[in-house]
C-alpha cells in the first residue's frame, strides 16, 4: 500500500516508517521537524511540511494519492498543554482537521489515529477497557478526545473510516539500535531514569510516594514501541478487510510502579539510580493499566516485548548510543 505517515520523523512515527518499509509498503513521511529528526526517517520519500499549511497538504495528497494515512503529529506534553492550551488545540485539533479535510477532498478513506489513555482521566477501575467513561484532566487529553469525536462524525458524513489506538505508556527502542527516543525536553520516565544513569542528568525525580499502590508510587502500563507499531499494521489490515471504524486500548495489561521501573534500570545497567523525592504532581492518577482484550481478539494483536527488563534494555542500548558508548 501507499501510506502517508504524518509525524513520521518522531519517536513512534519513525519506528512505524521502518516497520512499514520492512513489510513492503510504499511510505511517504510528512513532518515539520519541530520535534522529529530527519535522520530518523530510514527510507521512503519525505516532505518537510507543516500540517497548518493547507496548500502543501493539498499538493501532497494530489501528487501522492495515499491508500491510508497514519497520524503521529500531535504535541504530547501534559504539563505544557495546561500552560499553553492554545498550542495543543491548534496543532492537535485544527491541524488534524486539515489532514482529514484533505483526505475527504481527495477521496482517501483510511485513517489511523494515535490517541491516548489520557482521554479517560482519573479511572473508575483498572484495567481500563474501551467502555470506560472519558473525562480528560488536561488539554492534551481533551484534544485527543475531540479528534475521536470528530472522526465519528466524519465517518457518518463522509465515509472516512478510522481506527483510534489509545496508547498507554509508549516505551523502549528499536531492538536493532537504529531508533529511539530523542524528545527535547524529555518527559518519559524510562529515558529520564536512563539519562540519570548515563550522566546526562543529575538524578531522577519521584513525584509522590503516598499513592494507594503496593509501594506508594504511581503505576503505569508500559508498551514497547515496536508492539505499538505492530498494532498499527494490524489496524491497517483491519480497515482494508472490514472497512469499519473502531477504537482500541493498547497496553500490556500489567502495570509497573515508578519504583519498579527504577529497580529494573538498576538490574539492566548494573548502576545505582540517584533519586530525589518530591510531592505529587497535580493530575497524576495512581494507576493506569490497559485492558487490551478487544485489540487481542479483534485485531489478533499480541505484544512481543512484555517484560519490563527487555523494554529497559532496548532503551538502554539507545541511550548508550546517545552518549557515544553504544
Amino acid at each position: 500500500m501507499k501510506v502517508l505517515v504524518v509525524g513520521g520523523a518522531g519517536y513512534i512515527g519513525s519506528h512505524m516508517v521502518k516497520m512499514l518499509l520492512s513489510e513492503g509498503h510504499e511510505v511517504l513521511t510528512f513532518d515539520n521537524l519541530s520535534s522529529g529528526h530527519r535522520d530518523a526517517v530510514l527510507g521512503g520519500a519525505f516532505v518537510h511540511g507543516d500540517l497548518a499549511d493547507v496548500s502543501t497538504l493539498d499538493f501532497t495528497f494530489s501528487s501522492y494519492q495515499p491508500d491510508a494515512v497514519l497520524h503521529f503529529a500531535s504535541f504530547i506534553q501534559v504539563g505544557e498543554s495546561v500552560n499553553r492550551p492554545d498550542l495543543y488545540y491548534r496543532n492537535n485539533v485544527t491541524n488534524t482537521l486539515n489532514v482529514l479535510d484533505a483526505m475527504v477532498k481527495h477521496g482517501i478513506k483510511r485513517f489511523i489515529f494515535s490517541s491516548t489513555a489520557a482521554i479517560f482521566g482519573e479511572p473508575d477501575y483498572v484495567p481500563i477497557d474501551e467502555q470506560h467513561r472519558t473525562s480528560p484532566l488536561n488539554p492534551y487529553g481533551q484534544s485527543k478526545l475531540m479528534i475521536e469525536k470528530i472522526l465519528q462524525d466524519y465517518d457518518k458524513a463522509f465515509g472516512l473510516k478510522s481506527i483510534c489506538l489509545r496508547y498507554f505508556n509508549a516505551a523502549g527502542a528499536d531492538p536493532d539500535g537504529q531508533l529511539g527516543e530523542r524528545h527535547d525536553p524529555e518527559t518519559h520516565l524510562i529515558p529520564l531514569i536512563l539519562q540519570a544513569v548515563s550522566g546526562r542528568r543529575a538524578n531522577i525525580n519521584v513525584f509522590g510516594r503516598d499513592y494507594c499502590t503496593p509501594d506508594g508510587t504511581c503505576v503505569r502500563d508500559y508498551i514497547h514501541v515496536v508492539d505499538l507499531c505492530s498494532a498499527h499494521l494490524l489496524a491497517l489490515d483491519y480497515l482494508v478487510k472490514n472497512g469499519k471504524s473502531n477504537r482500541f486500548n493498547l497496553g500490556n495489561g500489567a502495570g509497573f510502579s515508578v519504583q519498579e521501573v527504577i529497580r529494573a534500570v538498576e538490574r539492566v545497567t548494573g548502576k545505582v539510580v540517584k533519586v530525589v523525592d518530591g510531592p505529587r504532581r497535580e493530575g497524576d492518577p495512581a494507576s493506569l493499566v490497559a485492558d487490551a482484550t478487544k485489540a487481542r481478539h479483534t485485531l489478533g494483536w499480541a505484544p512481543s516485548f512484555t517484560q519490563l527488563d527487555t523494554i529497559v534494555a532496548h532503551a538502554w542500548q539507545w541511550e548508550l548510543k546517545q552518549v557515544g558508548i553504544g
